[in-house]
């Protein structure tokens, strides 16, 4: 006979793995920090030592994922160490997908303690109202999303929440336990921060202009009235807080001597940013098609091809349109670097250059035009990609999975009964229901997926390294977690489901067919009585 098992192991187990989460966490927000700076030596040395607890914690506690990658960290640390602290691409690449991993783990199981884990960089989200079981409920919406909340009743509950963990966002009613009370509680949380708190106010009613100054004299971002809905709030938190962007910035470098090249390279190295390098200008578009960098450094006078008609070319192709160009050359003539920026260039930078000048301009041009190209590649709604480009972002996975002979599914969902929400309820609750449907797929699914609005009220995504029976397991769980999700309305709380059709690439398949493939599983699973997912049989 089986013996029963112990309540309290379970309660323990979950205590142990908790420990471990945070201090992955932890881990997480230094690399992010050394993303958006330069790498110095007191924050590699930070990174090193929160990487040491989290190793220690995750094999003291037999958190085996977590101790795996942490200890795949600390021998990159190592090598770094080792190399004298100068980093090159190949540890810059595998410290980063590491931490992608590391960032990762847990979404994709279905064990329900690993189902607590958050998405990467996820600090708590502290929700203070004066009706506590509004806040309850709230804190489980946003619970749904992947966020770690905590709903706080009381003005010391509040105070000792703050003094364990400072979090990522403040959800705070103005009469958060007593009248006008919220808002001295916020004043007093910002209280002598160079770094501010976002805060989130909320009243019930309507308020005066001296209270919404009052709010935002307190630091306030955001200010709602009369009620709180959890997608709305969650997209609002992602912008304040960023998103947690902590991918490196990846840089074509071109340039016919390897001296010169190299120097750049490790410049750009030091300060975290992955680079590739071509001595062969003949090879560039293959190279930008493999590595689709964020920025290309470009040598004006190479033997074969100048850097000018180099940079003519790569501009004929719509794909690399928005991808800067920096000249980099010891042509000191501004005529000359003038007619250079006038074909195809973005900037002019000339040899010698100081390497913190060198690493500020990549980093200022690379972060503007990620931020551009999202606004060119985006559905305005929700912010997923749009049509063009999640099919375009399909047949390079297709690509990618020939060559590395790696599974790859793709998965068409559409919201079920949509015409009715929108003439019941009015469309722009639909779009509501559309945006929440949006940032649960954003939320739930890897970084390395791909996720786009298809069209209307369809969605598609592109799963990398992924067979199909992994993703039916993968969207069931998201299927039956979105339909637990209500959505305010009147006269009574709205909740939807949507079904999902799975393909998963073949030997014979291009992007068209496999698409296809996923629309004919997806109306097999609407035909079936919807509110189901369907994988693809050529039978």
């Amino acid at each position: 006979m089986l013996e029963p098992e112990d309540p309290s192991s379970d309660r323990l187990k979950h205590h142990f793995a908790r420990r471990v989460i945070h201090q992955a966490r932890l881990t997480l927000e230094v690399w992010q920090r050394l993303q958006r700076g330069a790498w110095n030596a007191s924050e590699m040395a930070e990174l090193v030592e929160s990487n040491v607890l989290l190793l220690r914690y995750a094999q003291r506690f037999e958190q085996t994922e977590h101790s795996q990658l942490a200890e795949g960290i600390h021998n990159s640390l190592t090598a770094v160490t080792e190399n004298h602290g100068r980093l090159n691409s190949e540890l810059i690449s595998e410290l980063n997908l590491l931490m992608q991993r590391l960032s990762r783990t847990g979404l994709r199981h279905s064990d329900q303690l690993e189902q607590t884990l958050l998405p990467a960089l996820r600090k708590p989200i502290y929700i203070a109202l004066q009706d506590h079981q509004q806040a309850e409920r709230l804190s489980l919406q946003l619970q749904s999303f992947g966020l770690l909340t905590q709903a706080l009743d009381t003005a010391n509950g509040f105070r000792a929440a703050m003094a364990e963990r400072h979090p990522a966002a403040i959800i705070i009613d103005i009469n958060f336990a007593g009248s006008g009370c919220g808002l001295r509680l916020a004043e007093e949380v910002q209280n002598n921060r160079s770094e501010k708190l976002p805060l989130l106010f909320f009243s019930q009613e309507d308020t005066d202009t001296d209270t919404r100054l009052s709010a935002v004299r307190a630091g306030g971002q955001a200010f709602f009235i009369g009620s709180l809905e959890a997608s709305s709030l969650l997209e609002r938190i992602e912008t304040l807080t960023h998103g947690g962007q902590y991918e490196p910035y990846k840089v074509l470098i071109v340039d016919d001597s390897r001296a010169q090249a190299t120097y750049t390279e490790r410049t750009l190295n030091s300060a975290g940013i992955l680079t590739r390098t071509l001595t062969e200008p003949a090879r560039a578009m293959s190279e930008l098609a493999e590595f689709q960098p964020d920025l290309i450094i470009l040598d004006m006078y190479m033997p074969d091809c100048s850097g000018t008609e180099l940079a003519k070319v790569i501009r004929h192709n719509d794909r690399y349109v928005s991808v800067p160009i920096i000249y980099l050359s010891a042509e000191d003539d501004l005529d000359k670097q003038l007619d250079a920026m006038g074909e195809g260039g973005d900037d002019f930078l000339t040899k010698p250059i100081k390497p913190r000048h060198l690493i500020a301009t990549v980093r200022q041009r690379a972060a503007r035009a990620r931020h551009l190209h999202a606004r060119m590649v985006r559905d305005s709604l929700t912010g997923l990609y749009n049509h063009t480009h999640i099919l375009q972002l399909l047949d390079d996975s297709r690509s990618r999975a020939r060559r590395t002979e790696q599974p790859l599914s793709f998965a068409m969902l559409d919201i079920d009964f949509f015409k009715k929400v929108n003439d019941t309820y009015g469309h722009p609750m639909g779009d509501r229901v559309i945006k929440s449907l949006a940032m649960f797929l954003k939320q739930r699914l890897r970084k390395s997926d791909h996720i786009g609005r298809y069209g209307g009220e369809e969605f598609a995504v592109v799963l990398p390294n992924t067979d199909a029976a992994t993703a039916l397991l993968v969207l069931e769980d998201i299927r039956q977690r979105f339909a637990e999700i209500l959505h305010p309305a009147y006269p009574q709380d709205l909740s939807c489901t949507f079904s999902c059709g799975i393909a998963e690439l073949t030997d014979n398949d291009d992007g068209k067919s496999l698409s296809k493939q996923a629309d004919q599983a997806l109306y097999s699973a609407k035909h079936a009585g919807r509110n189901r997912s369907a994988i693809f049989s050529a039978e």
